[in-house]
């Protein structure tokens, strides 16, 4: 049912920071939620000893009516565990025809998608690319340079998240660090 009271609203990002004006919410993955997402556990151990941030999703007012979008800025911290970089944990979403759009903002990265059969697609991020991602595609983004990935992103309401296909399977590609930049690699664990 559409809410007929919904209004109009107006955000000011910053674009460096990814914070938005209105954030109402702001959802901070710290590496102790997302430990067994890096292949070097040893790594990880180590890292856990100060637990830095991974990234954070700034969320503001989100509309009520079923038909709505729902808007986030992502900020991905630079930094890598092992030969890998930070990452989001990544996600399908529950309404498998739902698809999201992706603004980078600043920084540097990858988009790394998937379906279910395991068909891939790696994508650059970078100040003014869009990307979109269909519905039936898992995504994951991944900050590859030495600076906050920051980007925008809009989804519909009714889309839902599966985190869960993703804590059990993984991506079938890996974005490791390499010497010149990085690297798109076959996950160990799809071979």
């Amino acid at each position: 049912m559409i809410d007929k009271f919904a209004l109009p609203q107006l955000a000011q990002i910053n674009l460096a920071t990814g914070v938005i004006s209105v954030a109402e919410q702001v959802i901070i993955r710290k590496l102790s939620d997302m430990p067994a997402y890096y292949q070097d556990q040893s790594a990880v151990r180590e890292l856990l000893k100060t637990d830095p941030i991974i990234y954070s999703v700034y969320m503001p007012k989100q509309p009520s009516e079923v038909t709505g979008m729902y808007t986030a800025t992502s900020v991905i911290e630079p930094g890598q565990i092992g030969n890998e970089f930070y990452m989001t944990k990544g996600h399908f979403h529950l309404d498998e025809s739902a698809p999201e759009v992706y603004l980078t903002l600043s920084g540097e990265g990858l988009l790394v998608m998937q379906t279910h059969s395991g068909q891939s697609q790696v994508q650059d991020m970078k100040p003014g690319t869009v990307s979109y991602i269909p519905g039936d595609w898992a995504h994951r983004t991944v900050n590859a340079g030495k600076t906050p990935l920051v980007f925008f992103a809009i989804w519909p309401v009714d889309a839902g998240h599966d985190y869960d296909s993703i804590d059990d399977m993984g991506f079938n590609r890996l974005v490791l660090v390499g010497d010149d930049g990085p690297h798109i690699v076959v996950n160990p664990h799809f071979e």
